[in-house]
């Protein structure tokens, strides 16, 4: 019995040994915060919200590679441990803030923070992540602690590392990646249909990226954000709450994400980050309650605060947001289905 008990700790030690090397390996190849260190471990547990961006995006082998495609705040209540998810529209219009001396849409801010020679690529993104950040932070009043950037890849592959995931679908609808197929109602690129459906990577990329799709209510922002959601909980439920049963799906998703993924979280954090994916509500910034749609001075379709005066006057976001993260969980009428 004694040695049976020697055995068994022996191999507890040396699990626990493989897992802590291939920990601090994946810290350094995704995150630019030392390994093992945790910036989220007491601001969890403290009083004051934490705010983490998430960005993705096409990566080099897409095109507009460094355009944010997805852009979404995890706002984390500490005291009720509830996470309210604010997506900003990518068409969200940039002008007169400090941070970003041009103007542009929300989008371009990461292709631009992107761009620039003397800076390999990690320090591209995290610079690009960076400049976001800061922008957000002026343009939403919120402190921006945080952020994680995936591109389109490893996003696929960090599902097809758990083997797929299941959403409960509500609305069937058909979709194309292109713009003047949409106009003439051709949808080659696929369709999904309601219900639970079972998606692989591809399958889950194009869900939470479509954009042309058949349903009037599918082909917006707000839509795409609510689509990606489902994806991240079901990919969340898909690695399990940190048990054992959670080793092997998370080491699949260290695999999947090395080389794809860039934060400035530490491994530690990201695990600790990881039982707040899952969204208690959304604030949605809304066209004609946030925003109102125009177009700028070369004819692009943009979005700017309702109750705009010029350039910097994000007041009513702040206050609206200020507003609403206050309300209790449950009293917004924006929140996710």
């Amino acid at each position: 019995m004694r040695t049976v008990f020697v055995l068994l700790l022996l191999a507890v030690v040396i699990v626990g040994i493989f897992l802590f090397m291939r920990a601090a390996a994946f810290n350094a190849s995704v995150s630019r915060a030392v390994f093992p260190s945790t910036a989220l471990l007491g601001s969890l547990n403290g009083s004051d919200p934490v705010n983490v961006l998430m960005i993705g995006y096409g990566g080099s082998d897409h095109e507009g590679a460094f355009l944010a495609d997805a852009i979404q705040v995890l706002s984390i209540d500490p005291d009720t441990d509830t996470t309210t998810t604010i997506p900003i529209p990518r068409d969200l219009w940039i002008e007169g803030v400090d941070a970003f001396s041009q103007n542009g849409k929300i989008n371009e801010v990461f292709a631009e923070g992107h761009s620039g020679d003397g800076a390999d690529e990690a320090e591209r993104v995290d610079r690009a992540s960076d400049l976001l950040a800061a922008v957000l932070s002026d343009v939403t009043g919120l402190d921006i602690h945080h952020w994680l950037a995936i591109d389109f890849d490893g996003f696929r592959d960090m599902v097809d590392a758990v083997g797929g995931v299941t959403i409960d679908n509500p609305v069937a609808f058909a979709y194309t990646g292109e713009e003047e197929n949409h106009r003439a109602g051709i949808w080659e690129a696929g369709a999904y249909e309601a219900g639970l459906i079972h998606l692989t990577g591809e399958q889950a990329l194009w869900y939470t990226r479509a954009r042309y799709t058949s349903v009037i209510s599918e082909s917006n922002d707000f839509a795409r954000s609510i689509r990606q959601a489902r994806v991240l909980g079901a990919l969340r439920a898909k690695v399990g709450d940190g048990g054992p049963a959670s080793i092997m799906p998370g080491l699949g998703l260290m695999d999947a994400m090395e080389g794809r993924v860039r934060t400035d979280l530490s491994a530690i954090d990201l695990f600790l980050l990881s039982s707040h994916m899952d969204s208690d509500r959304r604030v949605e910034l809304s066209e004609e309650v946030v925003l109102i749609a125009t177009t700028n001075t070369i004819g692009q379709y943009i979005l700017i605060p309702i109750d705009w005066s010029g350039p910097g006057d994000y007041g009513g976001v702040r206050s609206y947001l200020e507003r609403e993260l206050a309300s209790p969980i449950g009293s917004i009428a924006t929140d996710a289905p």
